[in-house]
């Protein structure tokens, strides 16, 4: 078995059609797991009917990113594992390209792939620092390669490597996990990569399209304390908070100062709701 691909899909039933047809597709011997985070569109139903060969796992509750492509990681048999989102679709050599990518670098324990948007254009999945690193001190001391994360919509990794963390970390409920297994992977002597010519479409953000703009902005705020919690210390995340803090207050000030001079008082509004989420994260 040459890469075990595990999707989680909740709400996806318009897209995971065409994203199964692509991956079942596409070039390599596989196995697919679907983990259905108990959606309420049919998904389940759609796919056990029109996919039989994929194992569909079916949950009772929304476990979140992470704890759901945990359940299947004992039954994959791939040589690699491929972490893929279901409002995605791959390209006939996507797979053996990343394959080729990850033989060809062994110091590689997990690697993002190109992201494309529907209307073509490049898609930014990369990043070279982890949130709040300026702050840092030792925390991010000799990790290995220039690259901090890759976005989790399309990740290819080592099993022995993913086993040996035991997966993602459940306590990241869907965002921020991608960060944080990236990071511990580097912790462990590897290196991230980048596989630009292995290319993906990518919808984005299907699962939370009924999610307003300030409860998303909240879950990844929230996200981005718990990775602080986690991987700095006290006196780091102090400089953070402090900083976030002053942005917050000046933003505050700045806005409520020219309230009115503007016409758009819905907008306005919800910036100043933003902040002071950002100023109350900061008292916590």
């Amino acid at each position: 078995m040459d890469i075990s691909i595990i999707i989680v899909s909740y709400n996806t039933i318009d897209l995971i059609g065409p994203c199964l047809e692509s991956v079942l597709r596409a070039g390599c011997t596989k196995e697919v797991f679907v983990v259905d985070n108990k959606s309420s569109d049919g998904s389940s139903a759609f796919i056990r009917k029109s996919f039989p060969n994929v194992h569909l796992v079916e949950n009772r509750e929304n476990r979140g990113f992470g704890a759901a492509n945990n359940q299947v990681l004992k039954d994959c048999r791939g040589r690699f594992l491929f972490f893929l989102n279901p409002d995605t679709t791959v390209l006939h050599d996507t797979f053996t390209s990343a394959m080729t990518y990850m033989e060809k670098q062994p110091k590689v324990g997990l690697a993002g792939l190109n992201m494309v948007n529907p209307d073509g254009s490049h898609q930014q999945s990369v990043s070279y620092r982890y949130p709040g690193e300026k702050y840092t001190r030792d925390e991010m001391a000799d990790l290995k390669g220039p690259i901090a994360c890759v976005l989790g919509a399309a990740m290819i990794a080592r099993p022995d490597i993913i086993n040996c963390l035991r997966g993602f970390d459940e306590d990241f409920f869907l965002y921020g996990d991608d960060q944080d297994l990236c990071l511990r992977i580097r912790r462990l002597g590897h290196e991230i990569g980048y596989i630009e010519y292995a290319k993906v479409l990518h919808w984005g953000g299907q699962s939370e399209i009924n999610t307003t703009p300030f409860a998303l902005f909240e879950k990844k705020l929230k996200a981005e304390y718990l990775f602080y919690k986690k991987h700095y210390s006290q006196e780091t995340i102090d400089r953070i908070k402090k900083a976030q803090k002053i942005k917050a207050l000046y933003r505050l000030f700045t806005l409520n100062l020219i309230s009115p001079f503007v016409w758009n008082k819905t907008k306005l509004r919800k910036k100043i709701a933003s902040y002071q989420l950002v100023y109350r994260m900061t008292k916590a």
